[in-house]
């Protein structure tokens, strides 16, 4: 070939070829066609009489020749009849599933149809709404429209030429002529593609920013949500959710957020009423109840009204079950003077050593014990201190009590402490049994106990009355069996009952801080059972009970009622005589605690504050004219404290008082020390000391820490330092009169009185007052005294003597001159 230059074509050329052209393109642009040959595909063609499968030849076997080798009749048969079950199951599956999927077909077009047929008719009514609300909205244009025209428009005598009115726009007082039913329909299917929004075509004009423009577009918020009220009221919902009208608990004081969350409204809309209200406040800060009653009441709720008290209520009196009570043991508290033998007589009972431990041999403590009679019987004893400065520590021990055993001594009878506990047993409408203490004293006198208990309305079984008596001695037991007896029937009148299976109750009889253990509570169970893991709430206090302690010392898991026992697991040391309830949970507890320490707070400071501008000034002058002694108290225990600082508040009087700076519980800490120095304080330790940074802090600082164990001491010394700031007592001792004869006037001196001493002695430094027809005209000192003319210190009475007042001149013959001397007497307390 030409291309080829005469050689001959690649590859070879058989009966299943056909030559084909490739251009082949190489470097610098050259390229060439080169002639390939390609292979024909081989196709296979039946011969003519060659029979096919299921045919008749098949059906009878096929050809023997062309069958394969080792295949009989009967096995080609069977083949051949296989291959006709699986083509027969193959079309009916076939057949099958072309059913299955032109059934799917239709049931999708049915919903396909259904669907556009609903949205067909949604749109519809989406079209009449938006038509009919846009219909309201031009009609109230054109009356608005026709209103400012109205009251725009010049009188009728002058109306406006025709010609005046603006080209292309209807007569203002003429309405636009309805649209026609073809233009209505234009208008629908220009609604129908959707509002068209022009707010990014251009620039924003004044007549659109100010609203000029009759057909501004809203936003597209306000668009959707009308189309949504649209939908709701085509689908037969309602436009507009029901108000739910809620009670809400409306405190003192709320914050906003937290009142709108009570509200179930937005925080924002409860700021704008607010401000609307004049009150421009944020959605953190506080707002009292009677705003907020009035924000409530606008939001269409119900106003609750709550008091933080309300969070007591968690602890509320449970109404005890009648077939849930089961006898309880009796509580017995031991009162009576001081030294009359109570906690001896209670050690005779129990067989115990407990006044060998008390300092001064006075109980300075209110001890509880759990004591078993022969007969099986249990008795829950009080022993409470009788000393005067454990008044309200006895008035605790009285609230708690059962029965009281009054104890008498039969040879000092009855004693003021007596008369107190008589007084405290009466106010709290408990049985009372006398118990007449020391019979083995030589001077007992019984009778004379009960004829003086007789002036206090305590009329005992001897002399005819109900107060049963017995004659008892600590010291040989004599009439132990008969008193045990006595309270044994009490008890049983009294029918004393509770029930154990509810949540427990209890009143703190002593509380205390260990170093040990931290605070301490010795808890008397009233009512339910107490048990370890239990959460409770104590006054100002809260806790979960880590341990329980009986008066034996013992740990124990539960306390029933009238059980005394030390409970460990307190965050503070509460106040005797608090009462204690079980919660459920710890937030409970602490909540309630929380209110009964913010509650106490503003207690005492509404009670050392002065409201009024009188009230200020009164308060400073009472303080100015009264000196103060202050001092620290630190106890062992909580009542010791409390006896104490009531003490120190009876001391001092109208020119001096003694003022309790802090007193506390455990030991004396270098804080103390520091409140002491920058007060200039004392320490009073009673059976507590200072630790080892607080005695270096002391001896540095020069803090003065006195230790107490017994109270009387410590009274005394805070009544004698108190005493001392008693301002003396000055008093006038009259020593001598003069008269005047004669008056001189004496160069470099003034005027001299020439004076006959009449009576005493005239002393040089003594006071003296000028009487002038007795009635005193100048009290002063002597500027000279002069006997004829030498400087005495004084003159005897019957001589005479020249005196001169100090910067004083004003002297006439026949005055009376008195002369006298100031004495300071000091002051105690009382």
């Amino acid at each position: 070939m030409s291309d080829n230059d005469g050689k001959k074509t690649l590859g070879l050329r058989g009966s299943g070829s056909r030559p084909g052209n490739v251009k082949q393109s190489f470097s610098h642009g050259r390229t060439k066609n080169v002639v390939v040959e390609t292979k024909r595909k081989r196709v296979v063609v039946p011969k003519p009489g060659a029979s096919k499968p299921g045919s008749a030849g098949a059906r009878a076997g096929g050809d023997p020749s062309r069958r394969p080798a080792g295949i009989s009749d009967a096995e080609m048969e069977r083949r051949l009849k296989a291959l006709q079950a699986a083509k027969a199951r193959e079309s009916e599956e076939a057949a099958k599933r072309e059913a299955e999927e032109k059934a799917r077909e239709e049931e999708r077009a049915r919903r396909r149809a259904e669907a556009e047929a609903k949205e067909r008719e949604q749109r519809e009514a989406e079209e009449r709404a938006k038509a009919k609300a846009e219909e309201e909205e031009r009609k109230k244009r054109e009356a608005e429209e026709a209103a400012k025209r109205a009251a725009a428009a010049p009188a009728p005598s002058a109306p406006a030429p025709r010609s005046e009115q603006p080209s292309g726009r209807p007569t203002p007082n003429k309405p636009a002529p309805a649209a026609t039913p073809r233009k209505a329909d234009r208008e629908r299917a220009q609604r129908n593609k959707g509002p068209v929004d022009n707010r990014r075509s251009g620039k924003l004009t004044l007549s659109q920013a100010t609203g000029g423009d009759a057909n501004r577009h809203r936003s597209m918020a306000a668009m959707k949500r009308k189309q949504e009220r649209a939908r709701q009221k085509a689908m037969g919902g309602t436009v507009e959710r029901e108000k739910v009208v809620r009670d809400v608990q409306l405190p003192e004081a709320i914050v906003v957020s937290e009142l709108a969350n009570r509200m179930a409204e937005r925080s924002a809309d409860v700021v704008k009423s607010l401000m609307n209200m004049g009150m421009m406040v944020t959605q953190n800060q506080t707002i009292d109840a009677d705003t907020a009653e009035l924000i409530i009441e606008e939001f269409g709720h119900k106003v609750v009204r709550v008091s933080d008290a309300d969070v007591e209520d968690v602890i509320a009196d449970i109404e005890e079950d009648d077939g849930a009570l089961v006898s309880r043991p009796p509580v017995i508290t031991i009162m009576g003077h001081v030294d009359h033998g109570k906690t001896s007589l209670l050690d005779a009972i129990r067989d115990a050593k407990v006044v060998s431990g008390e300092a001064g041999g006075i109980t300075q403590h209110i001890g509880a014990y759990q004591v078993k009679t022969d007969d099986g019987v249990t008795l829950s004893f009080l022993d409470t201190p009788g000393h005067a400065a454990f008044t309200s520590m006895r008035s605790r021990g009285a609230q708690v009590t059962d029965i009281v055993v009054l104890v008498v001594a039969a040879d000092d009878s009855v004693m003021p402490q007596t008369i107190e506990a008589i007084n405290h047993a009466k106010a709290a409408q408990v049985p009372m049994i006398v118990a007449i203490n020391k019979m083995d004293r030589p001077a007992a006198d019984p009778m004379k106990v009960r004829a003086e208990l007789l002036q206090h309305e305590v009329i005992v079984e001897a002399m005819s009355g109900e107060v049963q008596d017995v004659e008892v001695s600590a010291v040989t037991g004599q009439g132990l069996d008969e008193l045990l007896e006595a309270i044994a029937l009490q008890a049983e009148i009294l029918e004393l009952k509770a029930n154990p299976n509810r949540a427990a109750q209890g009143a703190v009889i002593e509380a205390q801080l260990d170093v040990g253990r931290g605070p301490v509570a010795t808890v008397l169970v009233q009512k339910g059972t107490l048990k370890q893991g239990d959460i409770f709430v104590v006054g100002e206090q809260y806790g979960k009970v880590r341990a329980l302690i009986n008066d034996k010392g013992d740990r124990v898991s539960e306390a029933g009622p009238s059980v005394p026992v030390e409970v460990l697991g307190l965050n503070g040391t509460p106040e005797a005589g608090d009462v204690l309830n079980v919660t459920e949970t710890e937030a409970q507890a602490r909540e309630i605690a929380e209110y009964r320490h913010q509650a106490a707070k503003d207690k005492r400071a509404a009670a050392g504050a002065a409201t009024t501008l009188e009230q200020l000034m009164q308060k400073a002058k009472e303080d100015q004219n009264v000196a103060e002694l202050p001092i620290l108290v630190k106890a062992d225990v909580q009542g010791s404290a409390e006896a104490i600082v009531q003490a120190m508040e009876k001391i001092g009087n109208d020119e001096v008082r003694v003022r309790v700076l802090h007193s506390g519980v455990g030991a004396i800490t270098e804080t103390d020390v520091g409140l002491a120095e920058a007060s200039g304080a004392p320490i009073m330790g009673f059976n507590v000391r200072a630790n080892a940074s607080a005695r270096n802090s002391a001896n540095q600082k020069g803090v003065e820490i006195r230790y107490y164990s017994v109270i009387y001491d410590l009274v005394d010394d805070v009544k004698a330092a108190a005493s001392g700031l008693l301002s003396a007592e000055i008093r006038e001792n009259f020593i001598g009169y003069a008269e005047i004869k004669d008056v001189f006037k004496v160069s470099n001196v003034g005027k001299v009185a020439g004076c006959l001493v009449t009576e005493g002695v005239a002393r040089r430094s003594a006071g003296v007052r000028l009487l002038r027809d007795n009635v005193v005209i100048h009290e002063g000192t002597l500027k000279t005294l002069k006997r004829f003319k030498d400087e005495v210190a004084e003159v005897q009475s019957g001589q005479e003597c020249g005196m001169a007042f100090e910067n004083y001149d004003d002297i006439r013959q026949g005055d009376v001159i008195e002369i006298f001397e100031r004495e300071e007497i000091s002051r105690t307390l009382d």
